[in-house]
């Protein structure tokens, strides 16, 4: 059984990952078979359920595309359904504590590290194949993002850092913001100061770090100072591009 994303964190290789806020199967299967090395399934602010998400998740199969799930926040009630539905990584909002960091941690693994109960009868088959024992081997290689998203996350980064078992710091600007009374300006001289705070502290520990990245160009950048999980936009974002792309132009 093998985890593709865990892979190339592993490898030190950059991943790619878009994001799927439509409760939508055939948006996630092409999304999956685009090239991107993992899929950003979002439980926390698109309308999708537990029954969509484990179609989304099936729909990534075939593919070099790892299913993560956004849940709402780190408990059991919300990470142990997307698990056994074959989850191959969960994101985590508003991590602002080595509390809120080790509690993310819990509600993924097994015990002792954790407390996630037995009952894995669809994710062995997403993994690779139907052993539950084998799942369990591999339960392990789920991967694990905090977003830091908030000033008291920067405040804390240091804490938050020394939790075991976090496998990607991913900043997100837009939230961190609005933390800092900036509504939709991540490029505000505060929230650049921020972020070169949670830069500063991310890479000085060694820990993988991820970003926000809405062009290629971005992403080179990024990629370029560290970043190692980056994500490319969203499934709306791609849409509105691509119609405006069909459109320019046009003499109708």
């Amino acid at each position: 059984m093998r985890n593709p994303l865990r892979e190339r964190l592993d490898a030190g290789k950059t991943s790619a990952g878009v994001l799927a806020s439509m409760p939508s199967v055939t948006m996630a299967q092409t999304l999956a078979n685009s090239g991107f090395d993992w899929l950003f399934i979002d439980m926390e602010h698109g309308p999708i359920d537990i029954a969509t998400a484990h179609s989304m998740i099936t729909a990534t199969a075939g593919t070099e595309c790892a299913p993560v799930v956004r849940v709402m926040e780190p408990r059991i009630s919300y990470t142990k359904p997307v698990l056994d539905a074959g989850a191959m990584g969960v994101v985590f909002p508003m991590i602002t504590s080595k509390a809120l960091a080790e509690q993310a941690v819990k509600a993924v693994r097994y015990p002792p590290e954790g407390e996630r109960g037995w009952g894995p009868f669809y994710a062995p088959m997403r993994w690779g194949n139907g052993d539950a024992l084998e799942y369990f081997k591999a339960s392990g290689e789920v991967v694990i993002i905090a977003l830091i998203e908030h000033i008291e996350a920067v405040e804390n980064i240091h804490e938050i850092l020394m939790v075991a078992g976090i496998d990607v710091f991913l900043i997100a600007p837009m939230d961190l913001a609005a933390s800092l009374g900036h509504v939709g300006n991540r490029d505000h001289p505060d929230v650049q100061s921020a972020i070169a705070r949670a830069e500063q502290a991310i890479l000085g520990a060694g820990r993988p770090m991820g970003g926000l990245c809405l062009s290629v160009e971005e992403g080179n950048e990024k990629i370029a100072k560290g970043y190692q999980v980056i994500l490319m936009g969203f499934d709306l974002l791609l849409l509105n591009i691509g119609a405006a792309s069909m459109l320019d132009g046009l003499k109708r």
